[in-house]
C-alpha cells in the first residue's frame, strides 16, 4: 500500500477535511461536537482541487468511481490507526439550507435523546455527502433524489428510507423588465450543469411558461451563488434561485416570473445504503419517529424553530429567518415521511435525456419504506 499510503498523505498536506483551511488548527468543522473530531475524522483528507473536482463526479461513471476508490482508500488508511469502536449515529446534512430543518428540529428538541440515541449531526457539503455515505463514513444523509438516482443508477447501492419534503422549491426570477414569457424569448437564462436540480427546476419553470430550453438561451454558470451573481450583474436575463437567495434577490428588485412550489418532485429525504440496512435498522425507526416530532414541533412552535434557524444556517436578519421559516412551512414537511413517486418519475423522465440507464428505471427502485410503514403502522 506504500504508493497509496503516499496519495493519501499527499492530499493530508494540501487539505484536511477536519482544517479545511492551509496551514491552520482548528476544530473539526464537519462535527458538531469538536471533541469528537480527532478519532472520527481527522485522518480523511482531500486536495482542494478533488473536491471540487467532485461536484460533476455524479454524471461521470469512471471519474465518480475513481474519486470515491480513492475515498474509501483513506478512509481505510484510517482505520489502521484507530480501534474499532461503537460509534454515534453519523449523520449529514447539507450546510445551512432550511430544506434541513426537520432533521435539526429532531436535534434541538431532543428528539434523538428521547429515542435512546446517540446521534452526532454532521454539517458537509452535497459534494461529499454520498461518497461519505458510501464509505461509511456517515450512516445517514439528507439529499434530494437527483444525485441519489444518478448514483443509484451508477450501481451504489443507496436509497430513500424516508421523504422529508415533496416539492420543488426554485422560482424563475427575472429582471425587472421582462414582465412576460414571450419577452423572455431569445433572452439568457441562467443554470446549472445537466442533470443537477437546478436544471431540473429551471426547465420545470420554463415549462410553466409555456416556453422550452429552444426558447431561450441556457448559459451554464455553476450553482445558485453564480447565477445570482450573474444575475445581479446583468450578465443573464433569468435564473432559478431557491431560499434564502431568493429573499435577497426580492429586495434586488427582480421578480419570479413561475414557481415551482406547486410541482411534485422528491426534495431531501433520509438516505442510507442498502447493504446496511440490517444493521441500521434498530435505529431508523426511532430516528424516523424523532424527526415526526422534530416536524410537529416546526408547526406549533414558531418562536423556537426560528431560533432554531437561525441556530443552523447562521442568519442573523430576522426578515430572512422568518421568510425562510414561512416559505417552509408552505412547501411542506411531511410527517408521513412517505416518498413522493411522481416527483420520483418526473425526475427520471428529466434524466432520460442525458442518463440512458433512466429510461428503463422505475420510481421503487430508488426508496424502500419498510421503516416509514413500521413507523406509520404504530400511530
Amino acid at each position: 500500500m506504500p504508493l497509496l499510503r503516499g496519495l493519501v498523505e499527499r492530499e493530508q498536506s494540501t487539505f484536511s477535511r477536519c482544517d479545511r483551511t492551509r496551514g491552520r488548527d482548528r476544530a473539526c468543522a464537519y462535527r458538531e461536537t469538536p471533541a469528537r473530531a480527532k478519532g472520527c475524522c481527522a485522518s480523511i483528507f482531500f486536495s482542494l482541487d478533488w473536491t471540487v473536482a467532485l461536484k460533476s463526479k455524479i454524471n461521470s461513471p469512471w471519474s465518480f468511481v475513481s474519486t470515491l476508490l480513492v475515498f474509501i482508500i483513506a478512509t481505510a488508511l484510517a482505520a489502521e490507526s484507530h480501534a474499532a469502536a461503537p460509534r454515534p449515529l453519523r449523520i449529514a446534512y447539507l450546510f445551512t439550507s432550511g430544506t434541513m430543518a426537520s432533521m435539526w428540529m429532531a436535534k434541538e428538541t431532543g428528539g434523538f435523546a428521547k429515542e435512546g440515541l446517540d446521534v452526532e449531526m454532521i454539517s458537509m457539503s452535497s459534494i461529499l455527502a454520498l461518497p461519505a455515505l458510501i464509505a461509511n463514513e456517515v450512516d445517514v444523509i439528507q439529499i434530494s433524489a437527483v444525485p441519489l438516482i444518478n448514483a443509484s443508477l451508477r450501481g451504489f447501492d443507496v436509497v430513500f428510507v424516508a421523504g422529508m419534503l415533496n416539492t420543488m422549491i426554485w422560482d424563475l426570477y427575472a429582471r425587472s423588465e421582462i414582465k412576460s414569457a414571450e419577452q423572455l424569448k431569445g433572452k439568457i437564462v441562467g443554470t446549472e450543469r445537466p442533470g443537477s436540480p437546478v436544471a431540473y427546476g429551471t426547465l420545470v419553470a420554463l415549462r410553466k411558461l409555456g416556453l422550452t430550453a429552444k426558447d431561450v438561451q441556457l448559459r451554464i454558470l455553476g450553482g445558485s451563488a453564480q447565477i445570482t451573481a450573474a444575475l445581479l450583474t446583468g450578465q443573464i436575463a433569468a435564473g432559478s434561485a431557491a431560499p434564502p437567495v431568493s429573499f435577497q434577490l426580492d429586495r434586488a428588485g427582480f421578480h419570479s416570473m413561475a414557481t415551482t412550489l406547486d410541482q411534485p418532485y422528491q426534495n431531501v429525504g433520509v438516505v442510507i445504503r442498502r447493504g446496511r440496512m440490517d444493521e441500521l435498522a434498530g435505529r431508523v425507526v426511532p430516528l424516523l419517529r424523532a424527526v415526526r416530532a422534530g416536524i410537529d414541533r416546526y408547526y406549533s412552535d414558531k418562536s423556537f424553530t426560528m431560533k432554531v434557524i437561525a441556530k443552523y444556517t447562521k442568519e442573523t436578519d430576522p426578515d430572512i429567518i422568518e421568510r425562510t421559516y414561512e416559505f417552509y412551512r408552505k412547501a411542506g414537511f411531511k410527517r408521513e415521511l412517505m416518498i413522493s413517486e411522481p416527483g420520483v418519475q418526473g425526475i427520471l423522465d428529466f434524466l432520460s435525456e442525458t442518463v440512458p440507464e433512466a429510461k428503463k428505471a422505475v420510481p421503487a427502485q430508488f426508496f424502500d419504506e419498510r421503516f416509514v410503514r413500521q413507523l406509520n403502522s404504530a400511530k
